[in-house]
């Protein structure tokens, strides 16, 4: 979903198994972490983080309220617009493979597709697209199922399916924000036409792309691209929205999932492995990984995250012990997922919860303590 949304999103958490150094403290230290996000109103948390000091795992409050089971170790869950990094990687190895230039034009792929109300696909460059500087609208804010303010909308819109070419159409009705390469700013429209790219350059669609190109090559056992199905298998934790101050807590697990942009489903234990094989360069040649992190600066997040910048499809963000991470959190129907990987890929770790603030709340406390988690397992 739209990083805006997401942005009460980050969280990390861990129990660790491994060398004697790490089993005497931090094991207690990163559950009590845990805890402390799932009290600033999470249902639940589960995350998992790996060093060289070993994997380590955590979880804290219930997969389902009416149940009242604990959160599933295995626990499938959203992850949102870290999809974009996923998609990102793909689109870099087929620059890499000299099928596809990031100085390409959206009109070279997709003719005619970008146009109208001051926007111009011949002017918009691959790269533009997947640093977010190409200025484009963003689509999630016309669509129906982002606006709906009740329970009744959610379930009248829930279960509408959506062809990419809409999305792009509803970000058209807009103008963009600045001119192509003059500014920065997130739009989820950029990773539509993305995903359409990949398309269009191989013949084949996006998710299989994936399949072939990234979850069988690294064993991702656990990950997929859902399509059109708004189901989100077992084990998992059910989310939750009231749609008021004073009103129910609503099960919105189940809906359209949406595409290029943000649909992936994932474990902790999957993301980690793929940020890792990421920075550790098996998914990309030296060149285009270079590529990926070059950053501009993410000026709108560096009100949560210290120093953002933003590459191709993944950001940046300064540790307080020094040094950088690299990450891409998501979001939607308060499903938020976070994760950070350090520049070697020796350290890494990834999160997933239900947030169960209500629309009265501020979300600042609970970027805090999911931003502690991380910067905990990763110092």
């Amino acid at each position: 979903m739209n990083i805006k949304r997401l942005v009460t999103a980050a969280a990390l958490t861990s129990i660790a198994i491994a060398t004697p150094a790490w089993a005497a403290d931090q094991p207690k230290q990163l559950q009590r972490d845990a805890d402390a996000l799932k009290d600033t109103g999470a249902t639940g948390v589960l995350a998992a983080a790996t060093t060289p000091s070993g994997t380590s795992a955590a979880r804290s409050g219930v997969a389902d309220l009416k149940t009242g089971e604990p959160v599933p170790w295995n626990a499938y869950y959203r992850i949102g617009s870290t999809t974009k990094t996923f998609v990102a990687a793909i689109a870099l190895q087929l620059v890499g493979e000299g099928k596809l230039r990031l100085d390409d034009t959206v009109e070279r792929w997709l003719p005619g597709l970008v146009e109208g109300n001051g926007n111009d696909g011949a002017k918009i460059t691959v790269r533009q697209l997947l640093g977010q500087t190409s200025g484009l609208p963003e689509y999630a804010d016309d669509v129906p199922l982002e606006r709906v303010t009740s329970e009744a909308g959610f379930r009248r819109e829930r279960f509408r399916v959506y062809q990419p070419e809409e999305f792009v159409a509803m970000a058209m009705r807009h103008k963009p924000a600045f001119e192509p390469g003059k500014g920065w700013a997130y739009s989820n429209t950029n990773y539509i036409l993305v995903g359409m790219i990949i398309e269009k350059v191989t013949g084949t669609p996006w998710q299989q792309q994936l399949l072939e190109r990234v979850i069988e090559p690294l064993g991702l056992r656990h990950t997929y691209a859902p399509g059109t199905s708004p189901f989100l298998p077992q084990p998992r934790m059910t989310t939750y929205k009231r749609f008021t101050a004073d009103g129910p807590m609503v099960d919105v697990t189940t809906y359209f999932p949406g595409g290029s942009d943000h649909s992936l489903v994932s474990t902790p234990d999957d993301v980690n492995r793929f940020f890792r094989a990421l920075l550790g360069g098996r998914l990309l040649r030296p060149a285009e990984l270079a590529e990926m992190t070059k950053t501009v600066p993410a000026t709108p997040f560096q009100a949560f995250w210290r120093d953002a910048g933003y590459g191709l499809g993944i950001m940046k963000r300064r540790l307080p012990c020094g040094g950088w991470v690299w990450f891409h959190g998501g979001g939607g129907w308060n499903a938020i997922s976070d994760n950070a990987v350090t520049a070697d890929g020796r350290r890494v770790a990834s999160v997933a919860y239900s947030s169960a603030l209500r629309p009265d709340q501020d979300p600042l406390p609970q970027i805090k303590a999911s931003t502690s988690l991380i910067d905990h397992a990763l110092c």
